[in-house]
């Protein structure tokens, strides 16, 4: 198993010894995860954190009428966590589905906590990460407060270039806020203007 890809994602944070590369891939657990499979379930405890190296990963809440709401895709080289139940090993709220076959590496809490002690610079490491990923949903929520419909779209395009094309419409319409038959006269709208 190769675990480049996810030397090179902590690399870009902090540098890692050949030593302390060897403990924290000694760490790590793969899974694969089937297209329309859930690796979390809404009143599951998140006890892990998914790397993935292939495919992609939605995260979505489902409302009182059964209506999804999109809340974070995590293509190649992202993280994906119920990060409410992960810190408060509380159930969470988020399902975890694969859009396709994905290739994960886990992380558990536990080891995770273990990595702070024996390589202290993986606290900066997942502080940056939660830091990244608390600006990006409040950003979300401002933007879905003030902008259009049509400027969320770009703003989705901005964040994840390598899954306009392939994510389904009603998926991309969940994330930003609108009907997938809303969404289809924007996007026709948007490539008339372009």
């Amino acid at each position: 198993m190769s675990f480049t890809l996810i030397l090179n994602n902590i690399a870009k944070h902090i540098h890692l010894t050949a030593d302390e590369q060897t403990i924290f891939t000694g760490m790590l657990r793969p899974q694969t995860i089937k297209r329309k499979q859930f690796w979390l379930s809404d009143g599951d405890i998140c006890k892990h954190s998914a790397f993935v190296t292939s495919g992609c990963l939605r995260g979505f809440t489902v409302d009182k009428n059964g209506i999804e709401h999109v809340l974070s895709f995590a293509p190649v080289d992202w993280w994906m966590a119920d990060m409410y139940s992960l810190i408060s090993q509380k159930p969470g709220m988020l399902n975890v589905e694969a859009l396709e076959d994905t290739e994960v590496l886990l992380l558990s809490k536990i080891n995770q906590e273990a990595l702070y002690k024996q390589i202290p610079k993986f606290e900066h490491f997942f502080r940056v990460l939660v830091e990244n990923s608390l600006v990006a949903s409040q950003q979300r929520l401002i933007d879905g407060l003030s902008l259009t419909a049509e400027d969320r779209y770009n703003n989705f395009c901005k964040r994840y270039p390598t899954l306009i094309y392939t994510l389904p419409q009603k998926q991309i319409a969940s994330y930003i806020g609108v009907t997938p038959e809303f969404f289809s006269r924007m996007r026709k709208k948007v490539v008339r203007s372009t």
